[in-house]
């Protein structure tokens, strides 16, 4: 959530920022709230300085023996008002919070302006072989087949999926399947062997409250599946607390990041780093039909998430870092990539700077993206009331900072191995990284 502090003292950078990511801030509808605001603030502080006046002017006239009835009924009609007022300001101050909880986070000064993908901009490149004449990888020397047509001979299986629940889902099998068990393994002992993250086991279900805080409550309401817990006339059980609506998690950012949701860290604590491997569920109302053949936009894959929570002094830093976690991953099984910061019309709701890790495809001759990664300064603590305590005695609370990124997408990872070590006769080189975890297998091949 933004600043509210921050609109009220810079409501033009505010306006301005707003606008650079394609949004129209209503600044007569924020003027009107906050005049609101004040004249209800006001009141309250007359009021209350009223009754106190009057509080000794009875105690004056009762002292001097005079009628003090008149003063008394005055004194006791501002309980009442008072109470109104109150109900009043916080009729006001939750309009304006479920407002501000619909706008996005501002864009840092170093996003570039842009409106979509194609404004983004291209920061570096790594390419383990020979470049093209386009500055792309140099092609196999064959016509590349797409993950599809390699994977389905041994084990790629979208039939029974599509019986078991619809389209947009994947059964794997056999070789495949234990492929893609090795990519989580070998990137879940990346991210804690060697770049400092915890592993976590998560809920794969939570509830509105951590949405709200993490950001995709309420804009990205329909691109989540919700849970219906137990039956009819199903009672919760005692220890649940007040019922709230549940969700399949989208990202393991949102469990992970969830668990500073009103909290305060110490200082000596930070920065938390917290990796997990999740299935994530989205339903992704309304999109087109990009990519409706194989596995890249499925509505439920893998991914090894990883969030950090750190002191606003190094978050900036704490980006970089994790950018070339995200890239140790890509460089280590060998895949070409690209590093692209996203302009402002493209990044998500709670970002204010993200860099997208595109792979490349060669059955596509294109980047795809498989990994991004933000950083969302104190835009998520504050929804969530994640604070810290500085050192020193009189230190008050401050807001968390939280950046998270793909480290890596499973399935998007498992697409750009079957394409990019493809063999003419079908087979698929399993990558030197990963053979550890295929029991010592370095080919896939027909039996």
């Amino acid at each position: 959530m933004l600043d509210p502090n921050l609109l009220r003292k810079d409501l033009p950078r505010v306006v301005g920022a707003l606008a650079r990511r394609g949004l129209s801030f209503d600044s007569d509808r924020y003027h009107d709230l906050e005049a609101r605001r004040k004249a209800v603030q006001v009141r309250t502080e007359e009021l209350q300085a009223r009754r106190n006046a009057l509080a000794k002017q009875i105690g004056q006239l009762k002292s001097r023996g005079e009628d003090a009835s008149a003063v008394l009924a005055e004194s006791q009609a501002i309980p009442d008002e008072l109470k109104a007022l109150e109900h009043d300001l916080a009729a006001v101050q939750q309009e304006l919070s479920q407002w501000l909880m619909t706008l996005p986070n501002l864009p840092h000064d170093s996003v570039p302006d842009g409106a979509s993908e194609v404004d983004n901009v291209e920061v570096r490149r790594w390419l383990p072989g020979i470049a093209g004449a386009d500055g792309n990888p140099a092609g196999l020397g064959f016509e590349p087949r797409d993950h599809v047509a390699l994977a389905e001979p041994f084990g790629l299986d979208f039939e029974s999926a599509r019986k078991l629940v619809g389209a947009r889902f994947m059964m794997l099998r056999g070789p495949i399947a234990r492929l893609h068990r090795a990519l989580t393994q070998f990137m879940l002992d990346l991210q804690t062997g060697e770049h400092g993250y915890t592993e976590c086991y998560t809920p794969y279900i939570v509830n509105g409250s951590t949405l709200f805080g993490t950001g995709q409550l309420p804009k990205f309401k329909d691109d989540m599946f919700w849970v219906t817990k137990g039956g009819q006339g199903s009672t919760p059980d005692e220890d649940e607390g007040p019922a709230e609506d549940l969700y399949l998690i989208s990202t393991a950012e949102i469990p992970l990041t969830g668990t500073v949701r009103d909290t305060i860290l110490e200082a000596r604590d930070l920065p938390l780093r917290l990796t997990a491997h999740t299935p994530c569920f989205r339903s992704e109302a309304g999109s087109g039909g990009r990519d409706l053949r194989g596995i890249i936009r499925q509505h439920q894959f893998d991914k090894v998430e990883m969030v950090q929570i750190v002191h606003p002094e190094r978050s900036w830093e704490a980006l970089d870092e994790m950018v070339g976690h995200a890239e140790h991953v890509l460089q280590a099984l060998g895949l070409p990539y690209r590093v692209v910061l996203l302009c402002a019309g493209d990044m998500g709701f709670g970002s204010a700077k993200t860099y997208d890790l595109e792979v490349w495809l060669p059955a596509q001759n294109a980047w795809r993206e498989i990994s991004s990664v933000s950083n969302c300064l104190d835009f998520q603590a504050r929804r969530l009331q994640g604070r810290f305590r500085p050192e020193g005695p009189k230190a008050k609370p401050e807001y968390l900072h939280t950046l998270n990124g793909s480290g890596l997408a499973v399935g998007r990872a498992l697409v750009a191995v079957l394409e990019n070590y493809q063999q003419a006769d079908g087979s698929i080189v399993v990558p030197e990284a990963l053979r550890p975890y295929m029991g010592g297998v370095d080919r896939i091949a027909a039996e």
